[in-house]
């Protein structure tokens, strides 16, 4: 006679698949404001509901054994639906509700007020996103449109662009580049830029490679923009960075100073591609309307801290 079937709580399998994208215990204790102990109590509730092990502790953090990656696609699946029925259930009792993602350094403020004034019976919120999380969060349904930075992966999902945005180069404030009017890549070739986990992200934001093929020098392993900019302060890197986001850390150690001669980056605007509600075409038109360039424009002299 075979097993009944597990009767999984979404709560836990949700707990699994933070620790298995941050491969780290500590880090997804704290995304999920948990203390760590209690997460991994959970961790093994749902491996015991299983009667499977899902995930390896290592010095270096956490890896998923051969059952959690078969488990993990399946894991985030299942939230997947779990979120779609809930937002689903919710619209059809609450029609006019839209809720706004936006990463670091991008402020949505003019066009979501105007949203407002258009629909001002609509229930409008905003939600800030990790650098990583646009395409997650739309189809996990946490959000209905992401204003955010290019590249992510697209499939699944209806992009605007909204405006080009100058990219700088961030520097330690006693770095012997800081103060200059302007750099090029020549100027920073032997520099090490911090390495992102995310592939797209590497190669664009460190320029990997260059233009005339050699491979961008490799710096430290960068988890998060707070990691970033304390490489970069303490002298062990450079950092390419969006101007847009140069007001949103106030460090006196940091500057940035404009890049030459590389493409800018793109802010878009993101939905689901079966989403076409009159919201969501509202919003895309306040969007393209307010959110025209990056809040502080780059130049010689806004030399300031960024991310």
């Amino acid at each position: 006679m075979s097993d009944p079937p597990a009767d999984l709580d979404l709560r836990l399998v949700r707990y699994f698949a933070a620790v298995a994208e941050h491969r780290h215990f500590g880090r997804a204790a704290a995304a999920l404001h948990l203390a760590q102990p209690a997460l991994s109590r959970q961790i093994r509730r749902l491996e015991d509901q299983l009667r499977v092990r899902l995930l390896d502790r290592t010095p270096h953090g956490a890896e998923l054994t051969e059952a959690g990656a078969v488990f993990l696609p399946q894991a985030k699946a299942l939230l997947r639906s779990a979120a779609r029925a809930v937002v689903q259930t919710r619209a059809a009792a609450e029609p006019d509700r839209l809720a706004i993602g936006y990463t670091t350094g991008l402020i949505i403020t003019p066009a979501v007020q105007a949203l407002r004034r258009r629909h001002p019976d609509a229930d409008v919120h905003t939600l800030h996103l990790s650098w990583n999380e646009p395409r997650e969060a739309l189809l996990d349904h946490r959000v209905d449109a992401v204003v955010a930075r290019l590249p992510f992966p697209t499939d699944q999902l209806n992009v605007t662009i909204l405006y080009d945005e100058p990219r700088l180069l961030l520097v330690s404030a006693g770095h012997r580049l800081a103060g200059k009017e302007s750099v090029t890549l020549d100027d920073i070739a032997d520099e090490p830029t911090p390495r992102l986990r995310d592939p797209a992200w590497n190669a664009f934001w460190r320029i990997d490679p260059r233009p005339d093929g050699r491979r961008a020098p490799e710096g430290p392993l960068a988890e998060t923009v707070e990691d970033k900019l304390e490489l970069v302060a303490a002298g062990d890197a450079v950092a390419i960075t969006p101007a847009g986001a140069m007001a949103t850390y106030n460090r006196p150690d940091l500057t940035t100073i404009p890049l030459e001669g590389v493409e800018p980056g793109r802010v878009v605007l993101a939905t689901r591609s079966d989403d076409r509600s009159r919201l969501i075409t509202a919003f895309r038109t306040a969007a393209q309307a307010h959110l025209t360039g990056p809040p502080h424009a780059a130049g010689p002299a806004s030399h300031r801290p960024s991310t």
